[in-house]
């Protein structure tokens, strides 16, 4: 997701509410570099939650294609960055159900990944806890997304 710039924001923030900036601000304030990306989220791609899905999901396809696989040491570093990236877009949008999709895409694609994960200890142990964590979070969804992503997390399981 690219930052939208200074004055786009400014534009933005003049067609809102004072107490809708309040509230942005609060939640902004949380938040250290990021601001930008944050304010970005909240303005321009959080009423369309399924286009900011497929953008995060575009880039993880990128961030995939990038890694180094001359060693599993440079890609145990770049796998280790993508989930860092991918969990502050996460926090970005707040919402468990773009959390397990996102976190279900990460593993799936951790899962295709060649040459395969199962051949470095650290990268399987990452694999299994996300699976885990996403098995979690799954339990505090509403029961149709529980049985939709259940299958999902059952596939990855195999």
């Amino acid at each position: 997701m690219k930052a939208a710039t200074v004055s786009q924001l400014k534009k933005e923030l003049q067609h809102r509410n004072p107490e809708e900036l309040l509230q942005l601000c609060l939640r902004l304030s949380k938040f250290k570099k990021e601001n930008k990306e944050l304010l970005t989220y909240l303005l321009f791609e959080a009423d369309n939650e399924e286009g900011y899905i497929e953008t995060v999901k575009a880039e993880v396809d990128d961030w995939f294609e990038q890694i180094n696989t001359n060693s599993f040491f440079y890609v145990k570093k770049s796998v280790r960055k993508i989930l860092r990236n991918l969990k502050k877009y996460i926090r970005y949008s707040g919402d468990k159900a773009t959390e397990v999709e996102l976190l279900l895409y990460f593993c799936q694609k951790l899962k295709a990944f060649r040459p395969s994960i199962r051949n470095n200890t650290t990268l399987t142990n990452l694999y299994e806890r996300q699976v885990t964590f996403i098995h979690k979070k799954i339990d505090l969804l509403h029961e149709d997304l529980q049985y939709d992503y259940g299958m999902l997390i059952d596939e990855l399981k195999q």
